[in-house]
């Protein structure tokens, strides 16, 4: 649940709550800076801290599609990327990095880097300071620009790509492309997550098409009554989930022949 300081728009199409549970929160314009605390609906023991404050930008706050992506990985995807190698793209706070090695602390092995511009590093580090008594050897912040050549201190290729709501910037979808180009190698996948808000974040999406093998996930790619509502309200609030790898040879060759 929000802190209580935080302060929430009046209700419209953009900042309505979900009704899926309480870990989801709503788009708000104007929040005061403040700690969430979130368990995804019991999936994380002990719950995740964040520290908001939008001082430095929208990237100071939760966002639906980064508790989208946070929660479906808990449930679905936890013994598959346990001790893997992830980089989280635009993080923010550190919402799903944080949330992934909290629950994947027992394995050491297991690696995340969470990336963002320089001016959110200092979050980054807070929150980390706020859920781990000691430094975590799991999760390290790092800038990272999109567009510009991944710094060294990043496993490249990770095993896996962490992105949420990077699609909101109509100018850096370019950027954000070649950095997955950079990224994904031939065994990586990318969970990317975002709300539609504009006509020209679906155009981003048939970019990926063309570039990437892209397979969107939604109700018919969860188990159980009470998560497949919560698939169709993704939907219902556009929020789009997508699995994304590298194309291979035979693919590349069918796209560039259907693009011709």
């Amino acid at each position: 649940m929000a802190d209580p300081a935080h302060i929430s728009d009046p209700e419209s199409a953009e900042t309505n709550p979900f009704n899926i549970s309480e870990d989801f929160v709503p788009s708000r314009t104007h929040k005061a800076a403040g700690i969430l605390t979130v368990d995804f609906d019991g999936l994380l023991d002990p719950p995740l801290r964040l520290q908001e404050d939008l001082k430095e930008g929208n990237g100071g706050q939760a966002w639906p599609a980064g508790m989208v992506l946070a929660k479906y990985l808990l449930r679905h995807q936890r013994k598959d990327i346990e001790g893997r190698s992830m980089i989280e793209l635009g993080a923010g706070g550190g919402l799903v990095g944080l949330a992934l090695t909290l629950a994947l602390k027992h394995n050491p092995s297991t690696q995340i880097h969470i990336t963002d511009l320089p001016q959110m590093l200092p979050l980054m580090q807070q929150n980390i300071a706020l859920n781990f008594s000691s430094q975590s050897p799991s999760i390290t912040p790092a800038v990272y620009s999109w567009g510009s050549p991944p710094p060294s201190n990043l496993p490249v290729p990770p095993d896996v790509i962490l992105a949420a709501d990077c699609v909101y910037f109509e100018p850096a979808f370019p950027l954000l492309q070649s950095t997955l180009s950079d990224l994904l190698g031939s065994n990586t996948v990318c969970w990317f997550c975002f709300k539609r808000r504009r006509r020209a974040d679906m155009g981003f999406a048939r970019e990926l098409r063309k570039r990437f093998e892209v397979a969107e996930v939604g109700a018919d790619d969860v188990d159980g009554a009470e998560v497949k509502r919560e698939a169709d309200e993704w939907r219902r609030e556009n929020i789009h989930l997508y699995r994304i790898t590298r194309k291979t040879i035979n693919d590349a060759k069918q796209t560039m022949h259907e693009t011709q």
